[in-house]
């Protein structure tokens, strides 16, 4: 269980913050940035759910999934793989969470149209705020795809990372009356 009794400890008023595993690393690493980009994503999933929770309960309650998910692949990418046995099994995102998102890309994805032009953002606010989810947890898979790069990343949380992107996508476009208010890009409309 998680205490926390006093929120500033001023450990990292040097510039550097620790993993999990106590050892500090400068807040600028890939792997503070990646997760940090975990955690902003947790943080815009909270905002949609304020616009989807009332018209969509049954979406919001996958995003609330989502953003206990979320803080589980911000604790994986926080404590590094190593080679001396842990003193406790770290927290991993698994092939059953990976597998879960894509049902639910797959049940949602069963009530639209096939796309025929890409989407551009917007439509309604919760699509919006969907879009925007879909960005940012886009950007959170280019940040763990740099640092795994570099050093050892759980496979799982890169492939759970890219299908969230995928869900926001496909729940974007079921909020937007399953894809009947979708906003169409038109290429070289106004030239």
């Amino acid at each position: 269980m998680v205490v926390l009794n006093k929120i500033y400890t001023k450990t990292g008023d040097a510039g550097t913050t620790a993993l999990a595993s106590g050892e500090r690393r400068p807040k600028h690493d890939l792997r503070i940035e990646a997760y940090g980009t975990v955690d902003e994503t947790n943080a815009v999933v909270g905002q949609a759910r304020l616009v989807t929770a009332s018209a969509h309960p049954e979406l919001d309650a996958v995003l609330g999934r989502i953003q206990n998910d979320l803080f589980d692949l911000g604790a994986d990418l926080a404590t590094p793989e190593t080679e001396e046995p842990p003193a406790y099994p770290p927290l991993r995102i698994t092939e059953s969470q990976v597998s879960a998102i894509e049902a639910e890309i797959d049940r949602l994805n069963a009530d639209l149209e096939p796309l025929r032009s890409f989407v551009l953002p917007g439509g309604s606010p919760a699509a919006a705020h969907l879009h925007l989810a879909r960005t940012v947890s886009r950007r959170a898979e280019r940040v763990m795809t740099a640092l795994a790069a570099e050093e050892t990343v759980n496979p799982s949380s890169i492939v759970y990372v890219n299908r969230l992107s995928d869900f926001f996508f496909v729940a974007a476009r079921w909020v937007n009356d399953k894809g009947a208010q979708d906003v169409l890009w038109v290429p070289g409309k106004n030239r």
